[in-house]
């Protein structure tokens, strides 16, 4: 017990000086993962409000499809993109493999079904309300969609956050297409697994500490960005 109090507090400490090892690792966890829920997001929230409002045939199978993706094994998408960014591989001539962008990548991948996913229920969930509305007006197709996801903007947000959680607690998948490089792709998550391994509790309590901040003052954040929007505009 003693020995867990004194590296809790040697975590505090660590957080409290600003350690250039931490803050190296902190940032480019958020770089990562930021720059993941922001192609997932350019590409989920269209894909989603498209399928809501779409009819075509085989959209059950689709919706099936993309609710069972949101549970990929982050592992096999580690494995899928590792095949293809290595020397190998179609795409082996990017030089992706062991780099920040290779992680981008598998983040993308990873949390684009969670997007899609909880964005095309809620779209789904407004169109049965404003569909007459809107059909009224001429709006259909893409730009009923378009319309209907702005205005459900601020409730997108969970949809969002649900992504950035998902990308900030990966561990597998940016493991095996990043390679955990020091200086290089250690990200908050690999580097707790590695320090955890090694006995090294300081650094990895002081980076799970900030790693649950982080989580917190997001949904914060969008909690207060979403109260303020209702108030606003009713």
């Amino acid at each position: 017990m003693h020995s867990i109090l004194e590296a809790i507090r040697a975590a505090v400490r660590l957080i409290a000086s600003g350690d250039a090892t931490l803050g190296e690792i902190v940032l480019l966890s958020l770089s990562v993962s930021l720059s993941a829920v922001a192609f997932a997001t350019l590409l989920g929230l269209p894909l989603g409000a498209a399928i809501a409002v779409g009819r075509f045939p085989g959209r059950r199978a689709v919706i099936v499809l993309l609710n069972a993706l949101m549970g990929l094994p982050p592992v096999v998408v580690g494995l899928v993109v590792y095949l293809l960014l290595s020397r190998a591989g179609p795409l082996g001539e990017l030089g992706l493999l062991f780099t920040p962008g290779a992680m981008v990548i598998a983040q993308t991948i990873l949390i684009l079904p969670i997007i899609a996913a909880l964005c095309r229920q809620s779209v789904e969930d407004a169109w049965r309300e404003y569909e007459e509305q809107l059909r009224s007006l001429g709006a259909e197709g893409v730009g009923a969609a378009l319309t209907v996801l702005w205005d459900i903007r601020f409730s997108l947000l969970t949809a969002v956050l649900a992504g950035l959680g998902r990308a900030a607690a990966e561990v597998g998948a940016v493991m095996i297409v990043g390679g955990n490089i020091d200086g290089v792709t250690r990200v908050m998550t690999t580097t707790i697994a590695l320090e955890t391994s090694k006995g090294d509790l300081p650094l990895a309590l002081g980076l799970g500490i900030v790693l649950i901040a982080i989580v917190l003052a997001l949904n914060a954040a969008a909690y207060l960005v979403k109260e303020a929007a209702q108030r606003r505009y009713g």
